[in-house]
């Protein structure tokens, strides 16, 4: 058998990220050879990755990656186990370069590519804890606000097409991140849970024992202030609520939102 030396393992584990006792024996099954010993490893990381992902994921991170002159931005939810994984300096930096792939990307949903797959595992396989992606989203427009909570577990973005300040976008995101509209108009809120609150309504209507006409009213009434609550434009602004979100916006449009909350 070929010797195993301390330089060998040593180059061995700053390409895998593994153990020393966990790279030499890996050398020594493969009888000193370099290559056979990383594959084994890499297929015992996907084998050990595998049994991993069957437990839950309810902590990480949400990270943002922005164009430099503020017309994009990409931002992406990554999970894990444990809040002790997440403030891990290999979490993070892996977080931050899923961030940075995303907004390689185009428009939209992003879904994660073979690379970003497997920067994910090779980090599993470092930190020993299920993790996964959980979601990604880019927005390009004429400018692009973007917020990180100090913790790391809320992120927000918004396009906006026309002049916006900076304060303004700012304020915007802080809005977004407290009050998680459900879309940017009342159009834009889901037709099934305004059809559920329709439903509701009726029935606190029926069960109020009101005249029919005023009890159709009840329920127009009551479903306008539940679109009014989430649709993000029609909402008291979270910094003066005698004020709503489309009167700070002004002549400028807010052409896209996205707010990632860890687990929600």
């Amino acid at each position: 058998m070929a010797e195993i030396t301390a330089a060998m393992v040593k180059a061995l584990r700053e390409e895998t990220g593994l153990g020393m006792m966990e790279c030499k024996k890996a050398l020594q099954d493969a009888g000193g050879d370099a290559d056979a010993a990383r594959d084994a490893l890499r297929t015992k990381g996907i084998t050990t990755a595998q049994k991993k992902a069957e437990r839950v994921t309810k902590e990480g991170l949400v990270a943002i990656c922005a164009s430099e002159n503020g017309s994009s931005a990409a931002m992406v939810e990554i999970q894990c186990e444990t809040d002790f994984c997440s403030r891990n300096d290999e979490f993070k930096n892996m977080v931050a370069e899923m961030a940075k792939a995303a907004a390689q990307m185009d428009d939209g949903e992003i879904q994660p590519t073979a690379e970003m797959t497997e920067t994910l595992q090779a980090t599993l396989a470092k930190i020993g804890e299920n993790m996964g992606f959980a979601r990604g989203v880019k927005i390009t427009a004429d400018c692009v606000g973007k917020y990180i909570h100090h913790n790391g577990k809320v992120g927000v973005l918004v396009g906006v097409n026309g002049e916006a300040s900076y304060e303004t976008l700012s304020d915007l995101c802080m809005h977004i991140a407290f009050a998680n509209p459900m879309g940017i108009n009342k159009e834009d809120v889901p037709a099934e849970l305004v059809e559920k609150e329709k439903e509701v309504a009726k029935q606190q209507a029926i069960e109020s024992g009101k005249p029919e006409e005023i009890a159709e009213k009840m329920v127009v009434g009551k479903v306008n202030k539940f679109l009014a609550a989430n649709a993000l434009l029609e909402q008291p602004f979270v910094r003066d609520d005698k004020k709503k979100v489309k009167e700070i916006v002004g002549d400028a449009t807010i052409t896209s939102f996205a707010r990632f909350a860890i687990g929600s």
